[in-house]
């Protein structure tokens, strides 16, 4: 098969790399692509964000199947465009992407289907949002979230009243989101461990994944301002059986239904976005794809070829039957430019990639990356997801930090506490 992934980051990295051990020798392309999937996939310059050029794209080179990194595609109808072209592409259409690219809707879908989530309040103006602050009625701490998207960066926890006015402000007054924050869905604050639950739709049903545990605030010990994600670890320890079968009965199967019955089936990768609670598992966030960094981390645990079960997805026909999963673990951490995520210091030389990838159980995927001058730099807040594998959550630690102590450049910051959460478990 010839199979197109649309993207340039570490999640797209991480595809390519694994479409690239499937048994069968599928010829890979990617749009746009970075410098590091050079060596797995023929790399063409179309922007993601026009999805008719990327149907023609498909229709010339005779791509059998397309796979969706990013949320951007999804958020201007490249499904829609696809699925009207009649060419196979994993991923849900603009309308039932909207569980991602709107957290108001995603609300209010969860309320008519009984979805277990957070209290919430969904406000139009700052006018709005500072009464319900300022009334206390949602209790404090209080999350406070850009509608619209922002880059996983439009998420506050307020501790105390002045600090959640301060971010109504920000996003409605001062348009810190842009358009994505002239809606806030102000919520409270649940208590428990986070964790990342996949499944892999195709309109009528869902089959899971695998699990991990992401870290989004910049410094260790969960501090700092929330980012894109700056590593992850698979699998949860959280999530055995029995709570994995209550993810899928209250939360997966609802949503599953609940979309078909209003008219825009879901198909494609969904990220549920975990709170475990005392009274439950209870939904935090959607997103319409796999995550980053923790499809860098879950993938290479799935122990299936995956191109059968994404052609399912993409034609209503997945398998039913339970995916396969290795054994083991995987522990991935992100290392970022200088600045980020406020800002990020591009064009930094990077060195030590061939003596990390040399190191045993240790691969490096490309993010914000690109070359100059024959030499490869850092081109993005987030450069590099260095994974380790191993048997055991510290066995993974020790490899991915060994990979991590092989790379450099001007700037780099990393957390230096991923995985602690599970070796605490």
């Amino acid at each position: 098969m010839k199979v197109l992934v649309i993207g340039g980051g570490a999640r797209e990295h991480a595809i390519l790399d694994r479409l690239a051990s499937e048994p069968e020798r599928n010829t890979l392309l990617v749009a746009p692509g970075n410098p590091g999937m050079a060596g797995l996939a023929r790399r063409l310059a179309v922007p993601i964000d026009q999805p008719d050029a990327l149907v023609a794209l498909a229709r010339s080179e005779g791509v059998d199947l397309t796979i969706v990194g990013p949320e951007l595609p999804l958020s201007v109808g490249v499904a829609d465009r696809f699925q009207r072209a009649g060419c196979p592409l994993v991923g849900p259409t603009q309308a039932a992407a909207r569980l991602e690219t709107s957290k108001a809707y995603a609300k209010a879908f969860m309320a008519r289907h009984g979805v277990p989530t957070a209290r919430a309040r969904i406000c139009h103006t700052a006018r709005e949002a500072l009464q319900i602050v300022r009334r206390g009625e949602l209790g404090l701490p209080l999350v406070l979230k850009a509608d619209g998207l922002a880059a996983g960066k439009g998420v506050v926890i307020a501790e105390d009243t002045a600090s959640a006015e301060r971010a109504v402000s920000d996003a409605m007054v001062s348009h810190r989101f842009g358009p994505a924050g002239d809606c806030l869905v102000l919520e409270e604050c649940l208590t428990g461990p986070e964790v990342s639950f996949f499944v892999l739709c195709d309109g009528t049903r869902a089959v899971p994944l695998g699990t991990a545990q992401d870290h989004k605030r910049i410094f260790d010990g969960d501090r700092g301002p929330n980012t894109g994600g700056m590593g992850a670890f698979a699998p949860s320890p959280l999530v055995d059986r029995p709570l994995s079968d209550e993810i899928l009965r209250r939360i997966v199967e609802p949503v599953v239904q609940g979309m078909a019955a209003e008219g825009c089936p879901y198909a494609g990768f969904l990220y549920v976005g975990l709170m475990v609670t005392p009274s439950g598992p209870s939904v935090i966030e959607f997103n319409a794809r796999l995550g980053d960094p923790e499809a860098q981390v879950i993938l290479p645990l799935i122990a299936e070829p995956i191109v059968p079960r994404l052609l399912g997805a993409a034609t209503g026909q997945l398998p039913p039957t339970p995916v396969r999963l290795l054994s083991g673990t995987r522990v991935g951490v992100v290392l970022a430019s200088r600045g980020y995520p406020e800002s990020a210091e591009l064009g930094q030389p990077i060195s030590g990639l061939d003596r990390a990838t040399a190191l045993p159980g240790v691969s490096v995927l490309h993010a914000g990356t690109a070359e100059q001058d024959g030499q490869l730099v850092t081109a993005g807040g987030r450069v590099l997801t260095v994974v380790g594998a191993g048997p055991n959550y510290a066995s993974a630690i020790q490899r991915a930090y060994a990979g991590v102590a092989a790379i450099s450049f001007d700037g780099m910051q990393f957390r230096r506490d991923i995985g602690q959460k599970a070796l605490a478990r």
